[in-house]
């Protein structure tokens, strides 16, 4: 038994959970480490978040206690050893969006409709201080990363033009998405929600992955779920969805669509730079199969007349993820060590 399996043992215990039999639940990009509990008392799910690998359950009891506030269904925190980097949380079951849907096409419609609603509510929320904001310099360069990690996958990276890049996009985001006044959880997608019929309104929509929130333009993590890079969201849905947001919400539609599409621009660049990063320095390659969907969706917002100032210069240097492309990403699977 390692030290951190013992860790858990007595975490565990203390919490009245001893003996309880634990099996593996699907992990996400981080080093974060997922577990079901199950006991006498019912089900719960453990967090193993090791900080000597960088992680910090802080943030996540911070954001959770927030969205419990407001009547939203994030998981109950049950214990925490935030030293040892041990969270038990509420067991939410296995019902994700991406699963529902699935299974039952009927159910995508209310299903997202139901998720923005969240957003809605959660919009009208003062956005607490201590939260950082995810600003146009910060998005500028998290969009960069598709030249300084996709391009240097699929040819040879250019800071030159990763640094052109983001000083002129780093002006767009000022130009039609400067707000930073509502909470966003930016991984807010269909494996990240999870069905809860039971519950009423607002709180029939599962939380989860939510610990790197910022303060952040409110179309942000609507483009986070209608243009997911796990899942194809037919554009009726995104369409649909956008307009029950606006019409709900008071927004003006045409202000809201350029910053829509501006966002989308960004967050896909920053998933297609993300993706080919896990995959060479982290050794995860099937994140590459997703980047053809990535990238149909960054040419979807790129076709918005806001982003007229820099379409052309994006699809000039950025190569169109081909077999050929895809296939070289993940022969560097695992092979830059640094970042």
């Amino acid at each position: 038994m390692t030290d951190r399996s013992a860790a858990i043992d007595m975490f565990l215990e203390n919490a009245g959970w001893q003996g309880a039999i634990r099996s593996p639940l699907a992990g996400d990009a981080s080093n974060r480490r997922y577990e079901r509990i199950a006991g006498p008392q019912g089900k719960a799910v453990l967090m193993d978040a090791p900080s000597t690998k960088g992680e910090d359950v802080r943030p996540f009891i911070s954001i959770t206690n927030l969205l419990r506030s407001q009547g939203l269904s994030a998981p109950e925190v049950m214990a925490a050893d935030v030293e040892n980097g041990f969270l038990l949380l509420e067991d939410l079951g296995d019902d994700l969006f991406a699963r529902v849907v699935a299974a039952d096409e009927t159910t995508e419609t209310p299903l997202y409709e139901a998720a923005t609603d969240v957003l809605i509510s959660l919009h009208s929320v003062e956005v607490p201080e201590d939260i950082a904001p995810y600003s146009p310099a910060f998005m500028a360069e998290m969009a960069a990363l598709a030249w300084r990690w996709y391009l240097r996958g699929a040819e040879v990276a250019d800071e030159d033009k990763a640094n052109l890049f983001q000083n002129r996009f780093e002006q767009l985001l000022q130009q039609h998405a400067p707000l930073c006044d509502v909470l966003i959880q930016r991984d807010y997608h269909a494996e990240n929600l999870l069905w809860l019929p039971d519950r009423e309104g607002v709180a029939r929509v599962g939380l989860l992955d939510y610990q790197d929130a910022m303060a952040g333009h409110r179309a942000y993590d609507l483009v986070s779920l209608l243009q997911d890079a796990r899942r194809d969201v037919p554009q009726t849905t995104e369409h649909r969805m956008i307009a029950h947001y606006v019409e709900h919400s008071g927004v003006d539609m045409q202000e809201f669509l350029a910053a829509y599409h501006v966002l989308g621009a960004q967050r896909n660049l920053r998933i297609l730079g993300v993706f080919a990063r896990l995959c060479m320095h982290f050794g995860k390659a099937h994140y590459v199969d997703f980047i053809p969907r990535v990238w149909g969706y960054l040419l979807r917002d790129l076709a918005h007349p806001a982003l007229e100032p820099i379409r052309d210069v994006v699809l000039q240097d950025l190569p169109a993820p081909s077999s050929d492309i895809l296939n070289r990403l993940k022969e560097k699977c695992a092979t830059i060590p640094t970042l």
